[in-house]
């Protein structure tokens, strides 16, 4: 890195809305998948749809963790006769548990100013944008860097809202993170909820399975394994009409927790999940985006600030900036 990258002497802010950057909002789909091992629960040739037994017990209280980032400006940076991109994000994180009744436990909600070595940190009216590094301009490295810090602050918001005390008191939850696991290795005990289906990880009658499925049944558990390792299943959440998957997610479990636990989240999932999932008249993505996650996300976007009043701070900050001597 050159020196006179690390010494940043203007800003300059785009003059268009970063909502109509395409780029900046594409989501990571996940890696595809390298080798599934469908016989984890049940051989694939016994493959059937699963429904919880009637007395298994049903955890006490649900927890949803999620996180919501916006892009708030594109900003340029000069050095030295040369620019470099740079990106102005806000994100934020946050748990609702729901039992008895849904109450919003932990919500955080952060700023950052992403671009390469030398970014300063940016202050303005509508708050400071800490310097965040990446190792370069391209935009969907930002993006990365901003998802890597909103993973980072669900890890925090989820640690604080775990239940303490015994191992019977966490044993009667269940903590569902909206995505996949990879990234939240530090939330003892979560589930990946995934709402997409962007990779094929089953075959023959074990894919077949996942068609025949009923509101509430879930199929055998499989294995995943990629650049990281899982224990997986699918769930339907209503009887959803459309193609065959609809109403379909696709859950996830870190391999260590067990085969034993695993089944038993996995059973857990199907008798509590359902009774949250959304309607097409209240939500455009029904059934699959469950209500307290959606609750949760317009909150942390009220949290997040007006888009007008941030963005002209911004503008207002970037023509203001001065190199530190």
């Amino acid at each position: 890195m050159g020196e006179a990258m690390k010494r940043v002497e203007s800003l300059s802010v785009e003059g268009w809305s970063p909502e109509f950057g395409s780029p900046v909002e594409t989501e990571r789909d996940e890696v595809p998948a390298a080798q599934v091992d469908a016989g984890a629960e049940l051989p694939p040739e016994q493959w059937r749809p699963l429904v919880p037994a009637p007395d298994a017990p049903k955890p006490a209280h649900v927890y949803f963790v999620d996180g919501v980032r916006r892009i708030e400006a594109r900003v340029w940076m000069s050095h030295g006769g040369e620019a470099s991109l740079g990106i102005c994000a806000s994100y934020g994180a946050g748990v609702v548990r729901c039992g008895r009744r849904a109450e919003i436990v932990a919500a955080r909600v952060r700023r950052g100013f992403f671009g390469k070595a030398g970014v300063p940190d940016l202050v303005t009216r509508a708050g400071t944008f800490p310097a965040c590094p990446v190792a370069d301009d391209d935009i969907q490295q930002l993006v990365n860097g901003l998802q890597e810090r909103m993973g980072q602050l669900e890890i925090e918001v989820a640690e604080t809202a775990l239940p303490s005390g015994s191992r019977s008191s966490r044993d009667d939850a269940l903590m569902l993170v909206d995505g996949p696991l990879r990234g939240r290795q530090r939330i003892a005990g979560a589930i990946g909820y995934v709402k997409s289906h962007r990779v094929q990880y089953l075959s023959g009658e074990a894919r077949a399975t996942v068609a025949r499925l009923g509101p509430g049944e879930r199929t055998p558990v499989f294995l995943i394994q990629t650049t990281w390792t899982r224990y997986s299943w699918y769930l339907r959440l209503t009887g959803a009409e459309g193609h065959p998957w609809a109403g379909i997610v696709r859950c996830e479990a870190w391999h260590d927790t067990g085969l034993g636990e695993v089944k038993r989240l996995a059973d857990a999932t199907a008798a509590v999940i359902p009774r949250f999932a959304s309607e097409p008249h209240k939500d455009d993505r029904a059934p699959q985006n469950l209500y307290p996650i959606a609750g949760l996300e317009r909150e942390l976007r009220r949290r997040l600030g007006d888009t007008g009043m941030v963005y002209r701070s911004l503008r207002r900050a970037a023509g203001n900036y001065r190199p530190p001597h």
